[in-house]
């Protein structure tokens, strides 16, 4: 599961927005803009180096009638070494990024079965924006895989720049879920191997505000263009039909809004979102009466058919702009169209730089900037906001003007000032020309990277890593074998020596879990005084936790927690059960986040009471007696038996290839199906009922000895 001597095995991993091949969706929603471009031509540029072997995107499966089929292709070949891999998360339907983060473990797990089924891992992951870094991190996590993080945008910032325009952290973090997109940052930023950024302000400026800053190993690689569709309003060129397609439809439909197409076009492209600041550029014409004679105005502000049926922060800006539009009776000077394909970008800067016009960019911070080489490829000078990645640009191109876009007269003047000076004008068109190819190509961006990867690649060879490679180990496993700790595997000291040594020499193909009522470090307590083998997994409080060994530790599956936590009402249930006599709360010690105990004081009718007094109340919960003494309450999708299943699924190994064991009414779950079960022959009376059930052994021999001959009976180790 390595690298072949064809070249490199890299995966990109794009989770939110709408992504597929050809014809991007640029501008249809605030998750579809420059970061998916980007990752497209990145992944395109990618695959055409002979480093290169493989490249794969994977991204979200949508089957939504509001999007086209395309996304619903599990599998979209780009070219012969360049695929789109789609993982459904989050059931089939398209819904914004901040509203995918509790489906990401989904993501994962299902990310891990396609590992496995490609009997390979990539020799390299590499995550864009904050959901994308938190599926990386637990991917790199497990396997130990070299990891690069891009952020194309950060949580603190733009929650700076929401509270800043006042609203409150509570609204901020309902509608955007920031608390969770920060933590994820900073976890991308701990583990990643390197995390990009396209300038030298943007690591101090942008990531200095973030706990992990020191931590990082951070690169500068600014993104490429694509030169071929990107290039020169005054190229000498031969039109063909579809350049003359997009030609007339542009102009056709720029004359719509325009009563003078002959002015100079001051343009601007992006998103229809607050932090783009399209009302202070709308305020900063308005409010000047010479600009308006001189230059018209046009914001293609991504794709829209309907504003009001729109989502909410996307409605406001737009709506805003008609509102301004109307407020400085901009009518036959402003265009606002509808919409732009990708493949008609590139002529809309030459249209404007053939105008003698002026590119805008009036956002409050830009991460990066990508419109501004754009614009600069065409000859077409730049006004843009001095915060952030545009000081680079600026300073690389030499194109145009920086400006403090809070003060909205400050764009107006710079504008003007272009306009006015047509030495100016042509001086900053020329040098955007001639400097976009030294600094922004694609050939200088890939190198780069992969100059960087290589070296990231062979060091994690040569090196350990510091966290836990663990799922390297479970895509190896075909079989497991799962046992309850006390009175199953203990009991017997002679019987454990035995079973000690079977598992000491297993085929490494095999992987040894258990699966306790203990806490997980009781369970470590009583593995390490009888000297077993230390499990590869550990299903801790009644199935109600998962922990992958790591070295000598223990790493708490979250992924597990993230599926079980549907529902579950921990103060409900114990407010309750209060009222029920005959029961008490076992020491505190013994609750977990996911687990609430008992022991039975009185009656045995207290049990039933308990269960119809949650029944009635419609309180969904996995109640669990065992030892006619013990009782465990826990999420209705908890317990020992579906925390096997779930690691059969997530790593797919087939349950007919698990054996389990166990002594006790909490091990029930685990012994049916169509696992192979085992129960020894000191085991209570709740698994009497189970006897003559197909798949399910009661041995002779008592304790470890039992288990011994339930893998003697099944043939385990042969088959």
């Amino acid at each position: 599961m390595s690298s072949t001597n064809k070249g490199l095995y890299i995966q990109l991993y794009n989770i939110h927005g709408l992504l597929r091949g050809r014809d991007l969706e640029l501008g249809r929603d605030s998750d579809t803009g420059g970061q998916t471009k980007y990752v497209l031509e990145f992944a395109e540029n990618l695959s055409r180096s002979p480093k290169v072997e493989k490249v794969e995107i994977l991204t979200r499966y949508l089957e939504d009638k509001s999007v086209s089929k395309d996304y619903a292709q599990r599998y979209e070949e780009v070219n012969d070494k360049l695929s789109i891999v789609r993982i459904r998360c989050g059931g089939k339907k398209y819904m914004r990024k901040e509203l995918l983060w509790d489906h990401l473990e989904e993501f994962v797990d299902k990310t891990i079965k396609y590992l496995k089924a490609q009997n390979r891992l990539p020799d390299l992951i590499h995550s864009h924006y904050a959901d994308a870094g938190y599926v990386c991190t637990q991917l790199t996590r497990f396997f130990g895989l070299p990891f690069i993080h891009t952020g194309h945008s950060l949580g603190i910032l733009k929650k700076e720049s929401l509270i800043a325009h006042d609203y409150a952290e509570e609204e901020i973090e309902k509608r955007f879920n920031m608390s969770k997109r920060i933590q994820a940052e900073e976890d991308s930023i701990f583990y990643a191997d390197r995390v990009i950024t396209s300038t030298k302000d943007e690591i101090k400026k942008q990531y200095g505000k973030y706990e992990n800053y020191s931590a990082a190993k951070f690169m500068v690689i600014p993104p490429g263009l694509s030169l071929e569709k990107f290039y020169p309003y005054n190229i000498k060129r031969e039109w063909d039909d579809e350049e003359k397609e997009i030609r007339t439809s542009l102009t056709e439909e720029l004359w719509r809004f325009f009563t003078n197409m002959h002015k100079p076009l001051i343009l601007t492209l992006c998103r229809p979102t607050k932090i783009k600041n399209i009302s202070g550029l709308i305020k900063a014409y308005g409010e000047d009466k010479e600009l308006q004679e001189k230059a018209n105005l046009a914001i293609y502000a991504g794709i829209r058919k309907d504003i009001t049926e729109m989502p909410e922060l996307e409605r406001e800006v737009l709506t805003d702009m008609l509102l301004q539009l109307d407020k400085y009776n901009l009518y036959g000077k402003m265009a606002i169209p509808k919409k732009n394909s990708e493949d008609e970008v590139p002529e809309l800067y030459r249209i404007a730089a053939e105008t003698q016009g002026v590119f805008v960019n009036s956002a409050f911070t830009e991460n990066f900037g990508i419109t501004l080489i754009e614009a600069a490829s065409a000859g077409l000078p730049v006004v843009t906001t001095d915060d952030g990645g545009p000081r680079d640009i600026i300073g690389n191109l030499h194109n145009g003007i920086l400006v403090d876009v809070l003060e909205t007269k400050n764009i107006s003047d710079a504008v003007n000032k272009i306009l006015k000076d047509k030495d100016l004008w042509s001086s900053y068109s020329q040098s955007g020309i001639d400097h976009v190819k030294e600094f922004y190509s694609w050939d200088a961006h890939t190198s780069k990277y992969l100059e960087n990867a290589i070296g990231i690649i062979d060091k994690t060879k040569t090196e350990p890593r510091t966290f836990i490679e663990t799922g390297r180990k479970f895509l190896k496993f075909k079989k497991l074998i799962i046992l309850d700790i006390d009175e199953t595997i203990t009991g017997d000291e002679e019987a454990i020596l035995k079973l000690k040594n079977i598992l000491d020499n297993m085929d490494s193909s095999i992987g040894f879990g258990v699966a306790t009522g203990r806490t997980i470090d009781s369970a470590i307590s009583i593995l390490t005084e009888i000297d077993l083998i230390m499990p590869d997994v550990i299903i801790s409080s009644v199935g109600s936790e998962i922990y992958y060994r790591s070295g000598e530790e223990y790493i708490y599956s979250t992924s597990w927690a993230a599926h079980i936590k549907n529902a579950w009402k921990p103060k409900k249930i114990k407010e309750l059960l209060s009222s029920v006599e005959g029961i008490e709360m076992q020491v505190p010690e013994n609750q977990r986040d996911f687990k609430i105990s008992y022991n039975l004081i009185g009656e045995i009718g207290a049990i039933e009471e308990a269960r119809e007094l949650l029944r009635s109340n419609k309180i969904k919960t996995n109640l669990i007696v065992s030892h006619d003494t013990y009782i465990d309450l826990l999420p209705f999708r908890a317990s020992k038996g579906r925390a096997i299943r779930y690691l059969s699924y997530r790593w797919n190994i087939p349950l007919d290839s698990i054996l389990v064991g166990g002594d006790s009414g909490n091990d029930e779950d685990m012994l049916t199906g169509e696992l192979f079960g085992v129960v020894v022959a000191n085991h209570t009376k709740e698994l009497d009922k189970l006897k003559g059930r197909r798949r399910i052994y009661f041995a002779d021999s008592k304790f470890a000895n039992g288990i011994i001959e339930g893998l003697d009976h099944y043939k385990f180790f042969k088959k």
